[in-house]
């Protein structure tokens, strides 16, 4: 776990919303499973539809703006979180109303950060290769931002909601932006011994994984932590997958920082031994959890987190030993 200081983990700042819902995260008890199936994500809506609206939702860090945009949604299967039951998922996804009649809500939130003279974008969205999605081309456009002025795009992991944007319609979408994505996640997700062993439901992000090394000539596999552009640094995150990575985003005493796939709604953050489906390392993705949690509660870590309601901004809680995602408190800016 990196060492993450105070002043990287600013938190309490001002957030401007427009659309969207704000909605908490809790806690599950009960017994272990012994594992779970992958039955299909046909149960969410019909891949491919986009989302019909556009929700934005912007916050100063120093000299940047970050904009939270989302490619859609999906609802998981309940039996998609391995460490519970299903009717034990479905019970507590009930009482936070996240339920859906096919699952828990997740949500596909991308982060744009500008200051000026750089854009980067922060994923890609699954591009309507997963339930409702495909809106991050429209979200951008009403930034009035085409994808051909994209300067970078860091991939957090090569899960397909994560990476899908990049090459709908099997073309370079992002044709003059460097491509960041963590060394070990590359050699992982491009090896045909780990691609034949692996389960059907992974395939799709294995056969993106491919694509996205033949198409992008600027892609850079990068080692460990290390600053992207001034006051955009990478987060060692591993354990979700062999080189899943954060992004933290620093200036002028006040930071943000992006976990990704660290915190799942319903289950997370007050339950390390529950787990997602396409996380191959439980072990490793508990013990980062594990460490990850209570520091960010201790130092009041200001996160943007992938699948957590629109527009993924909280922070995480320790509540009398146990720890609750708290929605971040968010006003209009002037």
């Amino acid at each position: 776990m990196p060492q993450l200081s105070r002043r990287a983990f600013a938190g309490g700042l001002p957030l401007g919303f427009v659309g969207g819902s704000l909605l908490g995260g809790g806690l599950l008890g009960g017994s272990l499973l012994d594992g779970a199936t992958a039955p299909a994500l046909a149960a969410s809506p019909a891949p491919g539809t986009p989302v019909s609206v556009t929700p934005l939702a912007q916050i100063k860090i120093g000299r940047f703006t970050v904009t939270a945009l989302t490619d859609g949604y999906a609802d998981m299967p309940y039996t998609f979180f391995p460490g519970r039951s299903a009717a034990q998922v479905e019970q507590a996804a009930t009482a936070q109303f996240t339920a859906r009649t096919s699952g828990v809500r997740f949500l596909f939130n991308q982060y744009l950060v500008e200051d000026g003279e750089r854009r980067i974008l922060i994923d890609a969205g699954p591009a309507g290769s997963i339930g409702q999605t495909g809106a991050l081309p429209q979200a951008l456009a009403t930034l009035g931002v085409e994808r051909d002025q994209i300067d970078a795009v860091i991939v957090t992991h090569m899960h397909q909601d994560h990476m899908g944007g990049l090459i709908l319609d099997g073309k370079n979408n992002y044709p003059k932006a460097e491509l960041f994505i963590d060394r070990r996640d590359v050699t992982h997700w491009t090896d045909p011994a780990k691609r034949n062993g692996a389960p059907d439901y992974l395939q799709t992000s294995f056969r993106m994984a491919d694509e996205i090394v033949r198409l992008y000539p600027k892609l850079q596999a990068i080692d460990g932590e290390r600053e992207i552009a001034r006051g955009v640094s990478i987060v060692d995150l591993a354990g979700h997958t062999p080189g899943h990575i954060g992004v933290r985003i620093e200036d002028g005493g006040q930071s943000l920082i992006m976990v990704s796939d660290m915190i799942f709604p319903v289950v997370h953050p007050a339950a390390t031994d529950v787990f997602f489906l396409f996380e191959q390392d439980q072990a490793a993705a508990k013990a980062m959890r594990d460490t990850f949690y209570p520091r960010a509660a201790a130092e009041g870590a200001l996160i943007a987190a992938t699948h957590m309601p629109f527009p993924g901004l909280g922070h995480v809680v320790n509540d009398r030993g146990t720890m609750r995602w708290q929605v971040a408190d968010w006003a209009l800016q002037n």
